[in-house]
C-alpha cells in the first residue's frame, strides 16, 4: 500500500482546534500529527542512512502517539482468535452464506497462527473452498456505504483501492453489528508487517535492499494515517463522526496490513479488491494457482494444489513472489521459496565519457541507464537483460559503435553471444566483484546468521529479519559460484 504521495482537500466545513474544544492531550495529539505529516512527506532520502534516520523520527512521533491514543485502540480490541467459539461463530457463518470448506477445518498451527487442516485425504485439483461474492469484503462494498461519497471526493480514496478497503474494514469494524463481525473477529489481533517492526529490529537488514522497501512502506503509511486523522477530526461527514473517536495509528496499521496480507482482485465486471473470507486462512507453499474466480455460480473457488493426507495442513501458492515482497507485504519468509531473487541496482555514471553511446544502445534494447535487475535463485541466476546491461557497461567504444549499429542487438542478451573474449571476461568479473562488495555491506557472515537463528534468542520480528538478509546471502553466495565458472573459463 502506499504508492501514491499526493494529499487531497475535500470541499468540507474545517473545524479549528479552538472550535473543537480539545483538552490538553488531544491538542499534544495534534500537533504530534501535524508533525508526523511533515516528516512524512518529506522526499525520499537520498542514502539508506538518512532514511533511517528519518524513521527514528518517524518511529519516535509514532510511539507517543500510540500512547495518547491508548484508550481508542481498547474500545476495537477482539477476543483472542483461535478459541473454539470465534472460530466456530466464523464457520457458522460462512456455511449459513454459502461457503464450502470440504473435508477440512481452521486449526492453529504452530509457527503458522490459525490454518486450514486436511480432515481426510484429499487429492489434488479436488475442489476445497468455495466462497460466493457475497461474502466477500470489497471495493465496491465500500462504494455502496457510508464512505461513497468521501471515495468520490477524496482523491486517494479514489484512486488507492486497498486504501478504500482499509478505510472500509476500520468503519465495519467499528460498527459491531457489520454483517462481518464474524470474520473480523477472526482476523489476527495484530500482524508481523514492517509496520509492527522497531527501529532495532529493522536495523537487522542494514547492508540488505529490503530495507529500503520496508522503510517507504513504512514511511508511507505513517503520511496516510496523519492525513486521515486529520481529515476525520476536522469534517463533519457520516464517516469522520465515527472514524474520529475511533481511528488511531494502531487500528490503520492493523487495517493496512490486514489488507497487505490477504487482499486479491475478483473480475466482476472490472477487476477489484477484495478480503476472501476462509479463503484467506491458508498458508502459502511452492505450487501453482490454484484459486479462480467461477463467474457462472458467483464464487471463489480454491482447488488442492498436491495431494494432502489427512491431518496434514492445507497450503496455497500465494504467486511467484520474492521474499523481500513477502517479507515487507505479508509479514513471513519462506526459506523455500522457488521464486525468491535479489535486487542489484547498476547504472551508468553521467561523468562515464561514453555515457550517451551506452545510453543509446541500451535504449535499443530496452533497459534503462539506472535499473533494479533481479538474480534469481537457482541453477540460472543472470537472466538476459541483466547479462545485456553487463555487456554494455564494460564495451569500449568501438565495441559500442558495432552493437549500436548491429540489426542483432538482441543477441546481448543471449548467453552465448558471439563477443570478444576480453569484454565477456570484463563483464563477469565487474559482476562478481559487484557481489563480492553487496556480501560485504551486511554486518554478519551467512555462517553467523545460521548460528544466530539455530539459537533462536531473538523477538520474533528481529528473527525474520534476519531470516530475510540469509536468503539474499545464499542468492548472492550462488550466484558468485556461477559467475566464477565463468571467468574460470
Amino acid at each position: 500500500m502506499g504508492r501514491k504521495n499526493k494529499v487531497s482537500k475535500i470541499s468540507q466545513p474545517v473545524k479549528s482546534k479552538t472550535q473543537r474544544n480539545l483538552t490538553p492531550s488531544q491538542l499534544e495529539l495534534e500537533e504530534l500529527i501535524d508533525k508526523l505529516l511533515r516528516i512524512s512527506t518529506l522526499p525520499q532520502q537520498p542514502t539508506v542512512q538518512k532514511s533511517l534516520e528519518n524513521q527514528k523520527e518517524i518511529s519516535n512521533i509514532t510511539e507517543r502517539v500510540k500512547k495518547l491514543e491508548v484508550d481508542k485502540d481498547a474500545k476495537s480490541s477482539v477476543d483472542n482468535r483461535a478459541i473454539g467459539a470465534t472460530v466456530g461463530n466464523f464457520m457458522k457463518w460462512a456455511s449459513e452464506n454459502g461457503a464450502q470448506l470440504n473435508g477440512c477445518s481452521i486449526e492453529e498451527f504452530e509457527g503458522y497462527g490459525l490454518g486450514v487442516k486436511a480432515n481426510v485425504d484429499i487429492a489434488e485439483s479436488s475442489l476445497v473452498i468455495a466462497v460466493p461474492r457475497k461474502l466477500m469484503m470489497s471495493v465496491e462494498n465500500a462504494k455502496e456505504s457510508i464512505l461513497k461519497d468521501l471515495i468520490e471526493k477524496d482523491k486517494i480514496l479514489g484512486s488507492m483501492p486497498n486504501v478504500t478497503l482499509a478505510i472500509f474494514l476500520l468503519l465495519e469494524k467499528f460498527k459491531g453489528d457489520s454483517f462481518w463481525k464474524p470474520y473480523i473477529d477472526i482476523l489476527p489481533k495484530k500482524y508481523t508487517t514492517v509496520l509492527y517492526f522497531s527501529i532495532d529490529e529493522l536495523e537487522e537488514l542494514r547492508g540488505s535492499p529490503t530495507l529500503e522497501i520496508a522503510l517507504k512502506q513504512i514511511k508511507s503509511i505513517s503520511r496516510q494515517y496523519a492525513y486521515f486523522y486529520k481529515l476525520f477530526a476536522t469534517s463533519d461527514d457520516p464517516v469522520s463522526k465515527i472514524m474520529r473517536t475511533r481511528f488511531s495509528y494502531t487500528e490503520y496499521c492493523w487495517a493496512v496490513s490486514t489488507v497487505m496480507t490477504r487482499q486479491n482482485t475478483i473480475p466482476f465486471q472490472e477487476n477489484y479488491y477484495a478480503l476472501i473470507p476462509l479463503w484467506d486462512m491458508c498458508n502459502h507453499t511452492n505450487g501453482t494457482i490454484s484459486t479462480a474466480y467461477n463467474p457462472v455460480l458467483d464464487r471463489s473457488e480454491c482447488l488442492a494444489v498436491k495431494n494432502f493426507k489427512a491431518g496434514e495442513q492445507l497450503f496455497i501458492f500465494y504467486g511467484s513472489r520474492s521474499n523481500a515482497d513477502l517479507f515487507v507485504h505479508n509479514g513471513f519468509v519462506f526459506e523455500n521459496n522457488d521464486y525468491d531473487c535479489y535486487w542489484i541496482r547498476l547504472g551508468i555514471s553521467k561523468s562515464d565519457p561514453l555515457q550517451q553511446k551506452r545510453n543509446h544502445l541500451l535504449s535499443k534494447l530496452s533497459i534503462s541507464s539506472t535499473c533494479d535487475f533481479s538474480i534469481r535463485k537457482g541453477a540460472k541466476p543472470i537472466d538476459g537483460q541483466l547479462l545485456a546491461f553487463l555487456r554494455v557497461f564494460n564495451m569500449n567504444e568501438e565495441q559500442l559503435d558495432h552493437w549500436i549499429n548491429s540489426d542483432k542487438s538482441a543477441d546481448l542478451g543471449y548467453i552465448d553471444c558471439a563477443l570478444d573474449t576480453a569484454l565477456e571476461a570484463k563483464s563477469w568479473r565487474f559482476l562478481h566483484a559487484r557481489l563480492k562488495l553487496l556480501l560485504s555491506t551486511y554486518k554478519t557472515t551467512l555462517e553467523e546468521d545460521e548460528k544466530f537463528i539455530s539459537e533462536a534468542q531473538a523477538t520474533p520480528n528481529r528473527l525474520m529479519a534476519i531470516k530475510m538478509r540469509t536468503t539474499e546471502k545464499r542468492i548472492i553466495r550462488e550466484t558468485l559460484e556461477y559467475v566464477e565458472q565463468y571467468i574460470q573459463h
